[in-house]
């Protein structure tokens, strides 16, 4: 099945089955927003991360005395969604347990991606959704790539972040198997402003922990501008493969293990802990601005 197209009067968005991954983000004007996959240098373009954030110790996890093997980031990106519901500006795509998941995560699970666009903003809502009697742990998170430079004309080292609020807490680091340093770094934030260079991203993702805003602006003052909401996610991330035409802006809900974690599943840091019959909902906007 080919991607599935929704589109308002000022944004439109195209989502595959594979990953329910959004493939590409376009303004009324046609013009790409969001990174095209280039397999040279990173053939993602916004994969969703499911049941786990990042990186397992040793790739595996333990629960109930028996052992699992997961790879980084989870199954859900590389599974193939069924539609559900389809319209000109919004669509859903479905993912259920069965034994293939069961294997590797033993859970039962259904999530739901929910793509919505109204005006120029994009809404993504996943909905994890626990249909056990028993508590179920979670992660999810979201990981779009939009260009670096952003349309508009402004030189790649005109591009910054700016939060809705001073973000001077340190800063989580990945080492190098993956797993979360244990040692905060102190912040590169200036008040509310992140400078972008590459040499950001020459350790792997720089990672806000609790960061006080929930939404930010990404773009240059005389050029394209993005500002992406993240309601209620615990961490965002910034990524990219040092000198790529991407930047990957991604809302969290869970980390990597920590270096040297040896808990069980439920006991990881940053898993959502969903009742039995319960529900989790994440979402992540995209708004175009003039």
């Amino acid at each position: 099945m080919t991607a599935v197209r929704i589109a308002s009067d000022g944004i439109a968005a195209e989502i595959a089955p594979l990953g329910a991954e959004l493939v590409r983000l376009t303004d009324a004007d046609g013009r790409d927003w969001q990174w095209g996959g280039d397999p040279a240098v990173w053939a993602g373009r916004a994969p969703i991360l499911f049941p786990i954030v990042g990186t397992l110790r040793d790739d595996s996890f333990r629960w109930q005395g028996t052992r699992y093997n997961l790879p980084r980031h989870g199954f859900a990106r590389r599974s193939t969604f069924a539609l559900v519901d389809h319209a000109a500006d919004r669509v859903t795509f479905r993912l259920e347990s069965d034994a293939a998941t069961l294997a590797v995560w033993p859970f039962a699970f259904q999530l739901d991606m929910d793509y919505a666009v109204a005006g120029s903003t994009l809404t993504m809502t996943a909905s994890v959704r626990n249909p056990s009697a028993d508590p179920m742990p979670a992660s999810f998170g979201y990981h779009p790539a939009l260009l670096w430079p952003l349309p508009g004309g402004a030189p790649r080292d005109a591009h910054e972040i700016l939060f809705d609020k001073p973000e001077s807490a340190p800063v989580r680091r990945l080492d190098a198997d993956g797993l979360v340093d244990p040692a905060p770094r102190p912040s590169p934030v200036d008040g509310n402003s992140l400078a972008l260079s590459d040499s950001l991203f020459a350790a792997d993702a720089l990672i806000l922990d609790r960061p006080a805003s929930d939404r930010l602006i990404y773009g240059a003052p005389d050029g394209g501008r993005v500002a992406v909401g993240y309601p209620g996610m615990p961490q965002i991330a910034f990524w990219q493969k040092p000198g790529a035409g991407y930047l990957c802006i991604e809302p969290w809900h869970g980390l990597s293990d920590p270096a040297g974690f040896d808990g069980d599943i439920f006991e990881k840091p940053g898993m959502a802990i969903i009742d039995g019959g319960g529900e989790r909902r994440f979402t992540m906007t995209i708004e175009l601005l003039p």
